[in-house]
């Protein structure tokens, strides 16, 4: 195992209510992040250290990257797209455009985690918002050419840990009330999965599994929300590294930089009380590890009509 040697570095101090859904653009050399509970979205440009961002209609939950250059938005109760250019030319709102609905029927669930696969769709899933936290949310793959369908995953109060292995034919996924991350072989054409199987168990008492990002060896590194970690799996599933987080609640994480060897991690305070935020009050920023060596795989894109 690799020591725990690398330090997270504070980038932006956003201080989210509740920071989600970090992605790395490579085209403009940004990192892109929510914050669901503030209803916004976040850029930071590294080479600069400019940031900024825009307040949505809605909460966003997570998005993805389009082929052409706008983003995809899942929001609380649709998809949306972005046009991201038109926002960082000008002073004002960011310019949306309705994709589809989610579970509009359904006052209980949100959007929550999502990531495109490597053959042009999204796949998200929706959670419980109730106290209750019900096993509820559905899976979903939404395309340009199909719309919106129901990927057959057990139904989960907290879909989380959504990514694909570099050939694409393998999806990763959890829900966070169980200490587990699953697998499972993946169809993107016929909207289908295998059997799920145990990939990984979460070993520290109190963590649970978060958003996860796939780096160019095929191993998963995944936010442990609790845990103020960040842990790296080998594509076998065991633990190759842990990186320690000055937050406790990490939340997402994706791999960027001008040399694809810097890991972004967006947190969160959600829930925390008030002394624990008074211990951590940088939660809800981005934070930046450098890894040592060339680990990023470009994030995939969405076909957008």
């Amino acid at each position: 195992m690799e020591p725990a040697e690398p330090i997270a570095r504070l980038v932006a101090p956003s201080r989210c209510a509740h920071g989600e859904g970090v992605l790395w653009c490579e085209r403009r050399g940004i990192v892109l992040w929510v914050d669901i509970d503030g209803s916004r979205l976040w850029m930071h440009a590294p080479a600069s250290g400019v940031s900024r961002w825009w307040v949505l209609p809605d909460r966003p939950c997570c998005m993805a990257l389009a082929s052409d250059g706008s983003l995809l938005l899942a929001l609380a109760k649709s998809l949306q797209r972005a046009d991201l250019d038109a926002a960082l030319r000008g002073h004002g709102e960011l310019p949306l455009r309705h994709l589809a609905d989610v579970q509009a029927d359904e006052p209980r669930t949100r959007s929550n985690d999502g990531r495109a696969d490597r053959h042009g769709n999204f796949v998200f899933g929706t959670m419980d918002e109730s106290a209750d936290k019900s096993a509820i949310g559905v899976f979903y793959q939404y395309s340009a050419r199909n719309g919106l369908r129901v990927l057959p995953l057990l139904r989960s109060a907290i879909p989380n840990s959504i990514c694909f292995s570099p050939d694409g034919r393998t999806l990763y996924w959890c829900d966070s009330m169980q200490p587990l991350i699953l697998a499972c072989d993946y169809d993107p054409d016929a909207a289908q999965v295998g059997p799920s199987r145990e990939f990984a168990r979460v070993d520290l008492e109190g963590a649970s599994p978060d958003g996860s990002c796939i780096d160019a060896e095929g191993a998963l590194w995944n936010a442990q929300w609790g845990g103020a970690r960040v842990v790296r799996y080998r594509a076998d599933g065991s633990v190759d590294r842990v990186v320690p987080m000055p937050v406790p609640q990490p939340s997402c994480c994706a791999i960027g930089g001008e040399a694809m060897d810097t890991l972004y991690v967006i947190t969160s305070p959600q829930g925390l009380d008030a002394s624990a935020r008074a211990a951590a009050p940088e939660s809800g920023s981005l934070y930046a590890i450098q890894l040592g060596r060339r680990l990023g795989l470009a994030e995939s894109r969405v076909v957008l009509p």
